[in-house]
């Protein structure tokens, strides 16, 4: 899977071809991969940081509470504010822009990425999708680079047909409806270019980004309760089903995609 392969010839089919599939959208952070110790580590590194970074400011000791994986990891999932999880760690509410600059800093690090763990059923999902020959494209806030070097670190990067992803390294820690919405649009224009069927296509992903950019496309969402966002708080964004894990999406939403007319 790369996006530079992604680009239709000026040749691209204007119908659907005779080898055409039916597409699945897909997000990577939270359906594919569990982000939850690598958000963790990098609170707790941007506390150590930030604290080293106080005492050169103000010659004293900060004295901060970290919170417990279980309890940073239930405030993420309840979308609580940075800011509030911030000041229940001990940082001073002038204190909290300095914090975010480190926390910026450190999500992205190749010694934070490595703390990325595969989804448990994320390979048996793919795997199902490829062999109901549905196409799947993710569209993702992460950089493609790093997309790629998972996918081939666990082996898995044949079971993708196609990756639309972020330009920069910050975006999927913003996670921004609007960038998300931008990058499916794209998505979505360029499969049909190819010749592929987005009529009964779904978008899968695990947070407001992925339900709201869906709902502005005209596609039918599968939320996953396995990623980044609560059950509770997926259920007030109205997506079209949740799911506890991307198997589960995939395998009732093959039941939905058809195939494609000759």
């Amino acid at each position: 899977m790369s996006v530079n392969d992604l680009t239709p010839s000026a040749a691209a089919c204007a119908q659907t071809r005779s080898d055409a599939k039916p597409v699945v959208f897909c997000d990577f952070d939270g359906p594919i991969v569990d982000v939850s110790e690598r958000y963790y580590q990098t609170y707790r590194k941007g506390l150590r940081a930030l604290a080293a970074l106080y005492r050169q400011h103000t010659g004293t000791r900060l004295m901060l509470s970290p919170l417990s994986k279980a309890q940073f990891w239930q405030m993420k999932q309840s979308c609580v504010a940075d800011l509030e999880i911030a000041m229940r760690s001990g940082i001073p509410a002038d204190w909290f822009k300095p914090y975010m600059q480190q926390v910026e800093k450190l999500v992205n690090h190749p010694r934070l990425l490595q703390w990325d763990r595969l989804q448990p059923s994320a390979e048996a999902a793919l795997t199902h999708l490829k062999q109901a020959n549905v196409r799947l494209v993710l569209v993702t806030l992460r950089q493609p680079c790093q997309v790629d070097a998972f996918l081939r670190t666990q082996g898995l990067n044949h079971l993708v047909d196609a990756g639309y992803g972020a330009s920069t390294a910050a975006a999927a820690h913003q996670n921004r409806v609007s960038q998300k919405r931008e990058l499916l649009a794209e998505a979505i224009a360029q499969q049909q270019a190819q010749g592929h069927c987005t009529k009964k296509s779904w978008m899968v992903g695990d947070t407001e980004a992925d339900v709201l950019a869906a709902k502005d496309m005209g596609l039918p969402s599968a939320a996953l309760s396995c990623g980044v966002r609560s059950v509770d708080y997926l259920k007030a964004l109205e997506p079209t089903e949740i799911y506890g894990e991307l198997l589960t999406a995939a395998q009732a939403v093959v039941e939905t995609t058809g195939q494609c007319a000759a």
